[in-house]
């Protein structure tokens, strides 16, 4: 069985590292992007990824403007989104979670963190 793809969106290069490491120590095949647009470009291209998890913090586009626009789409609606951030704020993860996100973690992602990301597979 293939690897699970992974489309990581963050625009901090030590956050896409970070996660990118721990996603392939655990068997997964990362795509990591740098924002939100260059994310919506490879989907256009790229049908394959199994899960989006992205950043909420971006210059470009939130995580949850990245969000609605995968939900918007028809091609991509299908993919799961899980949104990562360093802040804790109800308010954001309920409208995350309301927006469509199957789950709104906090950041650093660890190891520990990875079976419950594939459980969205």
């Amino acid at each position: 069985m293939a690897a699970p793809h992974v489309l990581l969106v963050a625009e901090s290069c030590v956050d896409r590292l970070v996660a990118s490491r721990v996603l392939n120590t655990c068997n997964i095949q990362v795509t990591a992007v740098e924002g939100s647009k260059q994310a919506l470009k490879f989907l256009e291209m790229e049908h394959d990824v199994q899960l989006i998890l992205t950043d909420y913090c971006m210059h470009d586009m939130t995580g949850y403007d990245l969000l609605v626009e995968v939900k918007k789409s028809p091609k991509v609606n299908h993919i799961p989104v899980v949104i990562a951030c360093t802040e804790d704020i109800p308010e954001r993860i309920k409208k995350c979670l309301d927006g469509g996100a199957k789950d709104y973690i906090i950041k650093p992602i660890k190891v520990a963190n990875v079976p419950h990301l594939l459980s969205y597979i």
